[in-house]
């Protein structure tokens, strides 16, 4: 996992790029067609300010709906200070709170928040967003490490279909040691490094990222694809979250 330094700028970073793509607050955003541009934002400065609580507190805090959150008319200012918020609360990053997994250090959130502002970049930008080769690789670990996690399913419940017989997906990123994903009985499992595939897509770890993360499709995002391709749709389209 990047250190806390690194994730911090990395949150600024990308809080400042999702500002640099706002065009109209009123229009659809295509891969979160339920949202207007302005409730994506309305959801990005209320999930640092959540997030933060959290850290605050060391205790759940209700998640909060982007549509009752007030935007200011200096948006982008507020986008910022909610980012610097939450990594001001951080800290160093080792002070114990509540997480989807039970206790874990502070700089998990941080690192999720980093990773969902992320993709919240690339719902504006698509094939434009500049998102960081280490950045991008981290957030596939961080997206892996949900779906994998005990009783994700019951969250969930299509990813109870990922179960398996030994099916093996693929993520091969330029310069950098593949992502190996293996749909077993007890659902899939993952980890870095080569082994033999049914279907093995590989691109950048950027362009990996989008796939993942349905932001592009893989014929969109000009992806090999080499093997099975419905063992790769089968995957992507019960791993939305």
């Amino acid at each position: 996992m990047p250190t806390p330094e690194r994730l911090a700028v990395g949150l600024l970073e990308q809080t400042s790029a999702v500002a640099a793509h706002v065009r109209d607050f009123t229009a659809t955003v295509p891969t979160c067609p339920e949202w207007t541009v302005r409730d994506l934002v309305a959801h990005i400065g209320q999930e640092h300010r959540w997030a933060a609580a959290i850290v605050r507190s060391g205790l759940p805090v209700a998640v909060p709906d982007p549509r009752d959150q007030p935007v200011p008319g200096d948006w982008a200012a507020w986008l910022r200070d909610g980012a610097v918020a939450l990594i001001e609360a951080v800290g160093d990053g080792v002070t114990p709170v509540w997480t989807y997994f039970g206790d874990g250090p502070s700089a998990f959130w941080l690192r999720r928040m980093l990773h969902d502002t992320t993709i919240h970049h690339a719902d504006l930008a698509g094939r434009d967003a500049l998102i960081p080769a280490d950045l991008a690789a981290d957030a596939l670990d961080g997206l892996l490490e949900l779906l994998t996690a005990p009783g994700a399913p019951t969250l969930k419940p299509a990813l109870a279909e990922l179960r398996g017989d030994g099916q093996v997906v693929v993520l091969n990123p330029h310069g950098g040691p593949p992502w190996t994903i293996t749909r077993g009985p007890a659902g899939p499992t993952w980890r870095r490094g080569d082994g033999a595939a049914d279907v093995t897509v590989t691109a950048s770890a950027r362009d990996l990222l989008l796939v993942a993360t349905r932001r592009l499709s893989p014929d969109a995002a000009g992806v090999t694809v080499s093997g099975d391709r419905a063992l790769l749709d089968h995957w992507l389209t019960r791993t939305a979250l």
